[in-house]
């Protein structure tokens, strides 16, 4: 279950991070609320899983999922860059989260 918990996490970083956006400096009441919600709801799952996981294991694959996502979407949100240099860089945080997933010494969720 931690694994899930990891990525229900991560989903949720993703989203508090875009929604981070459109807060304005948090001042816009609902964005904010939404995003503070998301945040809040990212650390609770985040900690579930801290409890069976290795805390080094956990935070990286939580920033990194989360980092993925959100760069992935800023492409598709907000036209930001696609040169290969940063897909390829993308690419290689992707293989440092699926290592650490292989290597954590925990069963597969």
């Amino acid at each position: 279950m931690a694994w899930i918990y990891l990525m229900i996490a991560a989903t949720f970083e993703m989203g508090w991070a875009i929604r981070l956006k459109y807060t304005y400096g948090f001042s816009k009441l609902w964005p904010s609320v939404l995003t503070i919600a998301a945040m809040i709801i990212s650390f609770q799952f985040l900690a579930m899983a801290m409890k069976t996981l290795p805390i080094g294991t956990a935070y990286a694959v939580w920033t990194g999922t989360g980092a993925v996502g959100v760069a992935i979407l800023g492409m598709f949100l907000f036209g930001e860059s696609r040169e290969l240099a940063r897909i390829l860089s993308i690419a290689l945080i992707v293989a440092g989260v699926v290592g650490l997933k292989v290597f954590s010494g925990q069963a597969v969720a």
